[in-house]
């Protein structure tokens, strides 16, 4: 593990602790762990190495909130471990591109995405929040398989942050799943697409284990306290947090766009 100050790490550990909570809710807590490992780890580490340590420290608090949901929402383990390891096929996939991939063509593609998907929450009230309409049908599930196994998956891989939240919003749009059922099946999801790169980047020796042990011990706290609290409070609760999340994502990809 590089020699990073005492203090560094204790920050380290509180971002990854709020990381797990908000990726266990909604998806997203890579936007504040990656940063954070970005800025917290040695100019000399490799970039690769925050991505490959994120991974195997997102693992452990998706793991943990997915065992969390399983036990206590409403989930469709089948369709959930279907799209799953379709995930890990699309993220295996994009972490073996990602050394070779520049991603600053597609932030501004991101952002555009999820202005588009702010407006449509906000002037749909009622997304994520009726309850699921029960089992999806044989094409539902295969566009499920495509779109957020592949597609997202894929992007998992190649980049990473913001995957939990698409998937959600995938899940909720194409299997027409509450907000709640959405996190639990993404948390599932998820968990195969951070299986898929994370291998690929142990493979790569790209992963700092020392420090991710450390972290992942948070970041599990974080996920199963937040998908305790998605489970009591509820859609409602769920679709404020989404919304938050979604504009603090814009905000971030303008700043890294125009201002930094």
């Amino acid at each position: 593990m590089p020699d990073i100050p005492v203090a560094v790490v204790a920050l380290l550990c509180v971002a990854s602790l709020a990381a797990g909570w908000i990726d266990a809710v909604v998806g997203g807590g890579g936007l504040l762990l990656l940063p954070a490992l970005l800025l917290g780890l040695p100019s000399a580490t490799p970039a690769a190495a925050a991505l490959g340590t994120n991974k195997a420290i997102a693992i452990v608090g998706t793991t943990g909130a997915a065992v969390t949901y399983a036990r206590r929402a409403p989930v469709d383990v089948g369709t959930a471990v279907r799209i799953g390891f379709a995930a890990l096929a699309g993220s295996s996939a994009g972490a073996f591109f990602a050394a070779g991939m520049s991603t600053e063509v597609l932030k501004p593609v991101i952002m555009v995405v999820l202005l588009g998907v702010a407006a449509f929450v906000i002037l749909r009230p009622a997304f994520g929040t009726a309850p699921a309409l029960g089992p999806a049908g044989r094409r539902r599930k295969l566009a499920a398989i495509g779109l957020a196994g592949l597609g997202i998956g894929f992007y998992d891989g190649l980049i990473g942050p913001r995957t939990g939240t698409f998937l959600v919003l995938a899940l909720t749009a194409v299997l027409r799943l509450d907000l709640v059922s959405a996190s639990a099946t993404a948390k599932i999801v998820n968990c195969c697409t951070n299986a898929g790169a994370l291998a690929m980047f142990a493979w790569q020796g790209t992963v700092l284990w020392r420090l991710a042990l450390l972290l992942a011990v948070f970041n599990l706290a974080g996920g199963t306290l937040g998908a305790r609290t998605a489970l009591k409070r509820g859609s409602g609760f769920v679709r404020v947090v989404l919304l938050t999340v979604v504009l603090a994502l814009v905000t971030n990809l303008a700043y890294e766009q125009w201002v930094a």
